[in-house]
């Protein structure tokens, strides 16, 4: 178990249910970052008296030095007070729950100190996967996942012997808020629908994720990634109840699924016991209310968002950072009621179509391919896509 804990993303869903755990476990806290909720951050600050404490920003910075005034913790801000963050000699593990590409440098510099990773931030392996898991191997450092899909399959993997017996992973989606619905349906939802997720309470830029499928799509990227292991052998059922979080099927044919109740809290704590398990405080599962578990297939035309994140893992290389960047700012267009629900997948696209492609990027051209993704989607948006 881990001794000391830094949790990158401390005020969002997934940084709020860590120190949950943190509270569970008793373990102390090194450093904390947030964007710019400067409240809860105070509220945080005072509760676990981290030495160090980071935001997105100098102004939010500073307007949380004053509200902390009394209190010895250090403030920072921006890209270098995260990789300070993430690398803090008293950190024996990181939780990396900021949202997009502002974690991938912080996370490779976390491997670098030779931390634990308690991953829960997917850009990192989607846009860059080859090069992390290359540090990862080079520092022997363990990457725990955090996405309840991936940190299942961890579990049915443990104690695995040889990776080649894996078959298939069979990562488990729960359709969204949309599921069954048709593309002439979803064409006058709203985004008030689109946030209202069926099973999980999450950030908004995850929920609209779901409610595309591309969240799911990423998890396929970050899943191929994570075991080594070819597009081929990952796919995705869709199962409404999220009770399996997601299964292994192995060349003998024999399938293991991890079930439990919905709720983050078991795999972040997983993620700072591991490999011990402890006492957590998640409902237990009470099988006899389990009855009607349901399966089948993602329907790709009336989410094309999963069909084009497929289309860029089986061809790698820049198509992956395009597709993130270009989702992450149609998703934030989509918040601010300035596009429409099919316009997230239009734009993302055009972006994959845009940037140029190089197969084996460095880790400035897989930054490069971010920005331009990102200048596509502008540039469409303001010609009205």
């Amino acid at each position: 178990m881990v001794k000391c804990v830094s949790i990158l993303g401390s005020t969002g869903s997934i940084g709020r249910q860590s120190l949950d755990i943190v509270d569970n476990l008793n373990i102390p806290v090194c450093a904390l970052t947030a964007g710019t909720n400067v409240q809860r951050m105070a509220q945080q600050c005072r509760k676990y008296r981290p030495a160090l404490a980071v935001m997105a920003t100098e102004e939010t910075a500073v307007a949380l030095r004053s509200e902390l005034s009394d209190i010895p913790t250090e403030i920072d801000w921006g890209e270098k007070g995260l990789i300070r963050a993430a690398t803090m000699e008293q950190a024996d593990c990181v939780i990396t729950a900021v949202v997009g590409m502002v974690g991938l440098k912080p996370t490779l510099a976390a491997i670098r100190a030779k931390k634990r990773i308690g991953l829960a931030n997917k850009e990192t392996l989607v846009c860059a996967g080859e090069l992390v898991m290359a540090e990862a191997k080079a520092n022997a450092v363990e990457i725990i996942p955090v996405d309840s899909e991936h940190s299942a399959i961890f579990q049915c993997l443990m104690g695995a012997g040889d990776h080649r017996e894996i078959k298939r992973l069979i990562l488990t989606c729960s359709g969204g808020p949309f599921f069954g619905k048709t593309r002439e349906e979803l064409g006058t939802i709203t985004k008030a629908d689109a946030l209202r997720h069926p099973n999980w309470k999450m950030g908004e830029k995850i929920t609209i994720d779901c409610a595309t499928l591309m969240n799911k799509g990423l998890e396929v990227i970050e899943a191929m990634r994570l075991y080594d292991l070819p597009l081929e052998q990952v796919d995705v059922v869709i199962h409404r109840q999220s009770i399996i979080h997601s299964l292994v099927e192995f060349v003998d044919g024999a399938v293991m699924a991890q079930l439990g109740s919905p709720d983050m809290r078991l795999p972040i704590q997983l993620a700072m016991t591991y490999p011990q398990r402890k006492s957590c405080p998640v409902e237990s599962l009470n099988l006899s209310q389990c009855s009607g578990l349901t399966f089948c297939e993602p329907d790709m035309e009336a989410f094309p968002c999963l069909a084009l994140a497929r289309q860029c893992a089986a061809v790698g290389g820049t198509a992956c950072p395009a597709m993130n960047g270009a989702n992450e700012d149609a998703v934030a267009m989509y918040l601010r009621d300035e596009i429409g629900f099919y316009d997230i997948y239009n734009l993302v696209k055009l972006a994959v179509d845009t940037v140029p492609f190089i197969q084996n990027p460095t880790l400035e051209e897989i930054l490069e391919a971010d920005r331009l993704a990102r200048i596509a989607v502008k540039n469409a948006k303001l010609r009205g896509i």
